[in-house]
């Protein structure tokens, strides 16, 4: 089985969800013409990500009768999109969350665990910490998101890899910081790093979309990249600029990949459970 990913590295506008809204439309209709399967957004994509005192105004419902979700369900019955957006429960909380859109239903939604409260960075105060990382069924497979502070600690896609994921969908607004030697953003030089590490321990698919364009000082620098289940680089955007990004993603590889590098088979969970629950049994 093979499968069309579409990655849209994305400028949006802060606060304007209803233009945001036009651009994702676009967007579809070009994966479409591409004859892409599944089209993955970028952290906040529908939002912006300065969002701040305009985190409730900007929230929407993942349902068919919100007025921005009800364009985008319908839009996912030619092809499963994935988009960021800011999630409210029922008693008012807000998270930074990621929706996964298929053949017009709401599949699953994934609130962000880690929220970066160091440097630039000032989530903590303005949104509620997710408190679950699980992987989900899909017409591709069993699929795992998580959103950019996320994939910056082990644990998050460890857990998605036992809990079965074969395709990790990561999506960032990660701001650029810092040059090395090679006049590459020290930021986007480890995110690429650890994706394709990720790739290679886990012996998944792990595709990244990342946000472009300037808000509120900071600077967001896209690269969209896509790994196989061996490490390899299958498609790489291109750094500042609005792009789509397709790879196709032989899943036949995942069994080939497992049968030489059976890490899957022996990964020892129950140990893994024994010496946490040792560490955090210390006085």
């Amino acid at each position: 089985m093979k499968l069309t990913l579409a990655l849209a590295q994305i400028n949006t506008k802060l606060g304007d969800v209803e233009a945001n809204l036009a651009k994702h439309l676009d967007y579809i209709e070009q994966a479409k013409a591409q004859k892409a399967d599944l089209l993955v957004f970028p952290e906040l994509s529908l939002t912006g990500y300065v969002l701040q005192d305009l985190v409730a105004s900007a929230a929407h419902k993942p349902t068919g009768d919100d007025p921005i979700f009800k364009p985008l369900l319908a839009a996912s019955k030619d092809l499963d999109l994935v988009l960021g957006f800011v999630d409210e429960d029922p008693r008012h909380r807000f998270y930074i969350a990621s929706a996964y859109l298929s053949s017009g239903k709401v599949l699953h939604v994934h609130h962000k665990v880690y929220l970066p409260t160091y440097g630039l960075f000032d989530e903590g105060r303005f949104f509620a910490w997710g408190d679950s990382v699980r992987s989900f069924d899909t017409k591709f497979g069993r699929v795992g998101m998580l959103i950019c502070e996320d994939f910056w600690h082990a644990s998050p896609p460890y857990l998605l890899w036992l809990d079965g994921a074969d395709i990790m969908l990561f999506s960032s607004a990660s701001p650029g910081r810092g040059l090395n030697d090679k006049d590459k953003l020290e930021s986007a030089r480890w995110v690429e790093r650890v994706n394709k590490a990720y790739a290679s321990m886990f012996t998944s698919f792990v595709a990244h979309a990342n946000r472009v364009g300037y808000e509120d000082g900071l600077h967001f620098w896209g690269g969209a990249t896509v790994f196989d289940p061996t490490g390899e680089e299958l498609a790489h955007g291109p750094y500042n600029e609005e792009a789509l990004t397709l790879a196709e993603l032989d899943l036949n590889q995942l069994r080939r990949t497992r049968s030489r590098l059976p890490l899957l088979r022996d990964e020892r969970t129950s140990l893994v459970q024994k010496e946490l629950s040792r560490i955090l049994s210390r006085d």
